[in-house]
């Protein structure tokens, strides 16, 4: 087991309300200069390599807000949408999202998914695996799930995802100790995703993306940072971004910051053939 940020309580607060979660995706949206959309990327490879289709069951896990939920709605239209999410916040956001399509909504911890073995065609955990302390045990909840021929579709992110922001932090005396940090996605990422996969489940398919960003000035990256459980800024800054923006520009002027970061996508078949 492991302890990175991500999976450490303070990351909780990021989804107990819609709001911070939205400032952060809405920030990282608007500095997005390169990459394709997440969700379309996994709506093609579900429909590539479904069994069948349209699929009976498909089960987004770690729902969060609900972009990838509507999405699979809209482009696979299963018979049944499971969203799944541990907050109760972020099911409600999905829920709105979702207002027209059919779809049931289960607040679940992800190591204890509250179905029966075999019922998924297609399970989705899209930048939800680095908040487990031990993955593992959610990807073989995962394989316990889906049927026999069906199949997983995971997202994460490199380890060295943004760290050109810990430069950046680290440089303003934000959190000078910012780049020697655990990374947020040290639990799950690019390198080890593979790894995570637990007997019975085969890796299909494996690709990886560059993302590139372009914050346009020191309020649109205060922004993001705000919302970020890694740092560890000093009191009176943490959670607000006019004094994070205002200590930036005092230090690095008001220019453009830039970042990277490696969308890794694994797709897994279930062992066995359908009926």
């Amino acid at each position: 087991m492991t302890s990175h940020p991500f999976t450490q309580a303070t990351a909780r607060e990021l989804y107990r309300t819609e709001e911070r979660l939205a400032a952060r995706t809405s920030a990282l949206h608007r500095a997005k200069t390169h990459g394709r959309p997440v969700a379309d990327v996994i709506a093609d490879l579900a429909l590539e390599y479904l069994p069948a289709c349209p699929p009976d069951v498909v089960a987004d896990i770690g729902c969060g807000r609900g972009t990838t939920t509507r999405v699979l709605a809209e482009r696979l239209r299963p018979r049944c949408l499971l969203a799944i999410d541990a907050s109760a916040a972020m099911l409600a956001a999905t829920q709105v999202r979702l207002a027209g399509h059919h779809a049931s909504f289960l607040q679940a911890d992800f190591h204890a998914l509250p179905m029966r073995d075999a019922v998924c065609a297609v399970v989705v955990a899209a930048f939800c695996l680095y908040h487990a302390p031990d993955p593992r045990r959610v990807t073989t909840e995962i394989s316990r799930v889906i049927t026999p021929g069906g199949i997983a579709i995971m997202a994460t992110k490199s380890i060295d995802s943004y760290s050109e922001l810990d430069r950046i932090v680290a440089g303003a005396g934000l959190d000078t100790d910012a780049a020697a940090r655990e990374s947020l996605y040290g639990s799950a990422h690019s390198g080890n995703l593979p790894d995570l996969l637990p007997p019975g489940l085969g890796m299909a398919h494996l690709e990886h993306e560059e993302h590139r960003f372009t914050f346009r000035d020191p309020d649109h990256l205060a922004a993001y940072l705000a919302t970020t459980p890694k740092y560890r800024f000093p009191s009176g800054l943490t959670g607000d971004p006019v004094p994070l923006a205002a200590a930036l520009r005092a230090h690095w002027g008001d220019k453009p910051f830039c970042a990277t970061s490696t969308v890794t996508y694994l797709v897994a078949r279930r062992e066995g053939a359908i009926g």
